[in-house]
């Protein structure tokens, strides 16, 4: 095994839970290495040095580099998911939660650290999420939302329907607005989640 091993893609895929706890200063030189040279040069040897343990050290903790890279991913977007929500608690209804919580993530999310580099540096990583498999930190934003979601039904803020079904529907809807957040200014950006805001609410309602 070498440093630099990458067995499976980092973005977004696989199981990032390694079998034993995986040290804060380890997880914090994982990001590190990311940003500051992407995902692909980022090696086991580089996240030690950062963390100032030995290689062996790390290689009793995981078996690769992806595993540290996935973690780490996976926690940034779950803080993430977590704070949107707490972000708009006081919202009366589960429609209202569900979808300022979803927008504020999408809002949110194009500007987080890690997900900027992936793109600046290693947007090639994208691609299969989009066409071909939906990645952990995808089937992460899948369970928040239905859970989201479960909650007005509960209240009866958004119709019965199948939760899976809606909860799917509304990743495919909003991943644009995360992946093409570039293409649009400021103040265009806020228009248009101001748009996406309104058409969730409308399709959701009970």
């Amino acid at each position: 095994m070498t440093s630099q091993r990458h067995n499976r893609d980092v973005v977004a895929d696989g199981d990032a839970t390694a079998e034993r706890p995986i040290p804060t200063e380890v997880l914090e030189a994982t990001r590190a290495a990311v940003l500051a040279v992407g995902v692909r040069r980022t090696t086991l040897t580089d996240v030690a040095r950062r963390a100032g343990v030995s290689r062996m050290t790390l290689y009793r903790l995981v078996p690769d580099v992806t595993t540290l890279i996935l973690e780490v991913m996976t926690r940034e977007f779950a803080a993430l998911m977590a704070d949107a929500e707490q972000h708009v608690r006081r919202r009366r209804t589960g429609r209202a939660r569900a979808v300022a919580a979803t927008v504020e993530l999408v809002r949110r999310l194009p500007e987080a650290p890690l997900f900027r580099r992936v793109v600046d540096v290693d947007p090639e990583l994208l691609l299969p999420y989009l066409t071909d498999r939906l990645g952990a930190t995808q089937q992460l934003a899948l369970g928040h939302v239905r859970r989201l979601l479960a909650d007005g039904v509960a209240d009866g803020s958004i119709r019965r329907a199948d939760l899976d079904v809606l909860a799917v529907t509304v990743l495919f809807a909003t991943t644009p607005f995360v992946v093409s957040a570039r293409l649009l200014d400021e103040e265009q950006r806020a228009s248009a989640l101001d748009e996406l805001s309104r058409m969730l609410d409308s399709w959701l309602a009970a």
